[in-house]
């Protein structure tokens, strides 16, 4: 029975899911599909927080996704499409990425001008072929990553408490490196430099420096994609939320747009309810939140007095990841005019990540960039005669707070000016006098959209005290208030497109799991 703090008769639901990023989608629909009574609240007009689509003029522009990381081929499913296809069997077509990326380092000192392929044995010959005797050190990271792949996969059947003899017994690698950041671990491999550069590239994606980040994430990651190539949804990242937003309706969800949560009630330590910017008080007993915690503890939780001490120490040790900019353009030529022959592109002044980490604290044209040409994986993505290409770079927390109101388009239009810039210099094209269709979009733009703090969409860093495994293990540890599970990019499998869709479902599953001790579900 929901307890209620009102005489009225307020709407009462099993499960309230706040947010319709891809964790409060995923959840939404996993409650559903078991029969739960749900409603998913959001404050937007539309499903997917970060993953999403806009259009200008003639053009349709993916808001954020680059790849889809563990979709894979039908014959060899990732995770990701089995929870698409398999669980939630939803309607919507999913394209191959060509290659991995182009990768341009313009540093005189370190310059590199490479594409990298998939496929393991095809990547290995490519960085053979650029840096003679890499392999050896090249296979071995791999064969880690393969390693590292296996424990986990074994650590979240288990639930995040596996049994040590196993792991001692047929995990040890896995083991050796957990602690240790990638510098160390490919110190030991000994992979020279410029191997490890080629290697690296996929570092921004997590947005952490190689002598921090960990080893058990980085490691995997790479190797996941590699092995199994990386998809993007042919119609934008817009079909497959509003696929999934359907499928919750299909089995009787509530879907209530430009609605947002402004409390979450709790008494004695229980979830309660919650309340809307609109005044209305809904009960229920279970909340999934597709807020990060540093919102929910600081802004949510009410009253105040049950905001547990301990929540506040975790989430004050955590340090928030990095948030972005985006320059999304439609050009009036193809890609082939222009001599654009690759999908994705990682163009940096140097493979120092320590160096450009340190720079994204400063308010200036970052030295760091990951860029796409829509039309190089999805011909037909614009109209004929015409291409679309996004150029994505970061900035960390605080380096837009000086900018003041009116200074606020001549920076950001700088700073967009300086990027595509640097993308022409790299690439030895011209795009500025083909631009038809132009938009900038800055951490302000995403913070405004969905509310995160300082418009962070890499959640929460993942050093190696606080990565993927240690927040599995400990996740069952940082339940502070029944009936309050957390989904998404500020999860327990860290940010990401796929790690906050696996997410939703794991805070889907607890909440399944209680609902079906109270005898709530069968």
């Amino acid at each position: 029975m929901t307890k209620s703090i009102s005489k009225e008769k307020n709407r009462s639901f099993d499960v309230i899911v706040i947010g319709a990023g891809n964790g409060g989608l995923v959840a939404a629909a996993r409650v559903a599909m078991k029969g739960a009574k749900i409603i998913l609240l959001e404050q937007h007009n539309l499903p997917g927080g970060f993953a999403s689509s806009f259009v200008r003029g003639r053009f349709e522009f993916e808001t954020s996704l680059h790849e889809l990381y563990d979709y894979s081929t039908p014959e060899n499913k990732g995770g990701i499409r089995i929870l698409f296809e398999d669980r939630l069997n939803i309607d919507a077509e999913f394209v191959p990425v060509p290659e991995a990326y182009r990768l341009i380092v313009t540093n005189p000192d370190e310059k590199i001008d490479a594409v990298l392929p998939f496929g393991i044995e095809d990547f290995i010959k490519a960085v053979e072929k650029e840096v003679p005797g890499s392999e050896d050190s090249v296979r071995k990271f791999f064969q880690l990553g393969k390693e590292i792949d296996q424990a986990t996969t074994y650590i979240g059947q288990m639930r995040g408490n596996p049994d040590q003899d196993v792991l001692l017994r047929e995990h040890t690698n896995f083991l050796r490196t957990a602690a240790y950041p990638v510098d160390d671990v490919q110190d030991a491999l000994n992979i020279p430099k410029k191997a490890r550069a080629m290697l690296n590239a996929y570092w921004l994606y997590l947005g952490v420096p190689t002598s921090r980040v960990n080893t058990t994430v980085f490691a995997a990651m790479v190797h996941g994609y590699i092995l199994k190539g990386a998809y993007i949804p042919k119609m934008r990242s817009h079909e497959y939320t509003s696929a999934i937003e359907a499928k919750i309706r299909e089995y009787d969800g509530t879907v209530e747009y430009n609605t947002r949560v402004e409390k979450i009630l709790v008494k004695e330590g229980q979830v309660i309810g919650i309340q809307t910017n609109k005044g209305e008080i809904i009960d229920t007993n279970h909340v999934i939140c597709n807020a990060s915690p540093t919102l929910t503890y600081n802004k949510l939780i009410h009253p105040k007095s049950e905001v547990p001490e301990i929540a506040l120490k975790e989430i004050n040790a955590r340090t928030h990841g990095v948030t972005t900019i985006v320059v999304y353009m439609g050009l009036d030529t193809t890609a082939e005019k222009l001599g654009l022959k690759d999908y994705s592109y990682f163009i940096c002044d140097t493979m120092d990540t320590d160096h450009l980490y340190d720079s994204l604290i400063n308010l200036e044209v970052p030295k760091v960039q990951a860029s796409l040409c829509l039309n190089n994986a999805i011909p037909n993505c614009s109209p004929p005669g015409t291409c679309i290409i996004s150029i994505t770079s970061a900035f960390r927390p605080g380096a837009w707070d000086k900018v003041k109101p009116e200074e606020y388009f001549k920076v950001k239009t700088k700073i967009a000016d300086g990027l595509i810039e640097n993308f022409e210099k790299a690439t030895g094209t011209k795009i500025r006098n083909h631009i038809e269709e132009i938009e900038v979009a800055t951490p302000q733009t995403f913070s405004r959209f969905t509310g995160t703090y300082n418009g962070v969409i890499y959640g929460y860093e993942l050093e190696s005290w606080d990565s993927i495994v240690p927040r599995l293990q400990n996740m069952n540890d940082e339940k502070h208030i029944e009936g309050l599970e957390f989904c998404g990019g500020f999860g327990k499998r860290g940010h990401g497109y796929s790690s906050s869709l696996k997410d939703g479902e794991t805070a889907a599953l607890f909440t399944i799991q209680s609902l079906m001790k109270e005898g709530i579900i069968k």
